[in-house]
């Protein structure tokens, strides 16, 4: 054991939807513990990855991607975003290379001064294999001209370039403390939680455009048998009848896919065998009731306009 101090501390990852933090996140903590599509908005509850770097335990919020909101769940979304940075010790805002000063990028500029107080802010340009070095090297010449942060850093989340290197400076930056959780812990959110998440990540992808955001997955019960598998039912809520006949499809060829692409991943994640069943339920008031927030680490009031 190293004559270091402990470190543990927060950090909170914020930006726009599909800046690539929960690609980061999984990155950090090197398992799966945020949903990750190519879709925006679905990292819906401040997921906490942990990581080991050293002597110091590194615990990420990974927070709803910062956009204009529009419904109740959209703004429950961005409050739990800036309330998980300005709670933080750091905060890293990441910024796809290829999309630059976007106007959701300057809103997240001109919040952070207000929001975060004296925090400290590094930058991660994300995606950096998406441009020319000398749009790289402006663009983080204008972004540090806008805001004083702390250190600047070119990564892709996706390939792991510049990720260790965030990670050790990350690490320093952290409080002297003893470690928030134990040293095998990589997450502490449910595993029935992110079980769902795993599954809602499927639907998300299998369905495209065609169901957006109105439904959500709950686990119903989670039996562990005998034999080391476990047993895991699952609820798709969605908000209309029409909407349950698309999650099911044709004879149920839907609802099969996603089952066995979520079972799989359960089975890698878990690392024993796993009986997933799923079934679809129209749920008309499921984006406003109180207790599906509470599940998703949301506060209900902050949905309030």
């Amino acid at each position: 054991m190293s004559d270091d101090p402990t470190r543990a501390g927060f950090v909170a990852l914020i930006g726009e939807p599909n800046a690539g933090k929960s690609t980061l996140l999984n990155r950090m903590v090197g398992a799966k513990v945020s949903i990750v599509t190519h879709k925006v908005q679905t990292t819906r509850a401040r997921i906490r990855g942990i990581a080991v770097e050293g002597q110091s335990q590194l615990v990420f919020v990974d927070t709803p991607g910062l956009f204009k909101p529009k419904r109740r769940l959209d703004r429950a979304m961005v409050a739990a975003a800036w309330t998980g940075a300005s709670d933080a010790d750091v905060v890293v805002l990441m910024v796809e290379a290829h999309r630059g000063i976007t106007e959701g990028v300057t809103a997240i500029l001109e919040g952070l001064g207000e929001r975060v107080g004296s925090v400290k802010v590094a930058l991660a340009i994300n995606k950096i294999d998406r441009v020319k070095p000398d749009v790289l090297l402006g663009l983080t010449e204008k972004l540090n001209e806008i805001y004083p942060f702390s250190e600047t850093f070119m990564i892709s989340a996706e390939k792991g370039h510049g990720v260790e290197v965030l990670r050790q400076w990350l690490a320093g930056e952290m409080p002297e403390s003893p470690w928030l959780y134990p040293e095998d812990q990589i997450a502490d959110w449910p595993m029935r939680n992110i079980a769902a998440e795993i599954t809602r990540e499927k639907l998300t992808l299998r369905l495209h455009q065609e169901l957006p955001y109105q439904m959500t997955v709950e686990t119903e019960n989670w039996e562990e048998k005998k034999d080391g598998s476990a047993k895991i039912d699952q609820i798709i809520y969605v908000v209309r009848d029409g909407h349950k006949g698309i999650v099911l499809g044709n004879k149920g060829e839907t609802i099969k896919a996603v089952g066995k692409a979520a079972r799989e991943e359960l089975v890698e994640f878990l690392g024993r065998k796993v009986h997933l069943f799923l079934q679809v339920k129209v749920r008309p008031n499921w984006l406003e009731e109180k207790e599906r927030y509470s599940e998703m680490g949301l506060n209900f009031k902050d949905g309030n306009s």
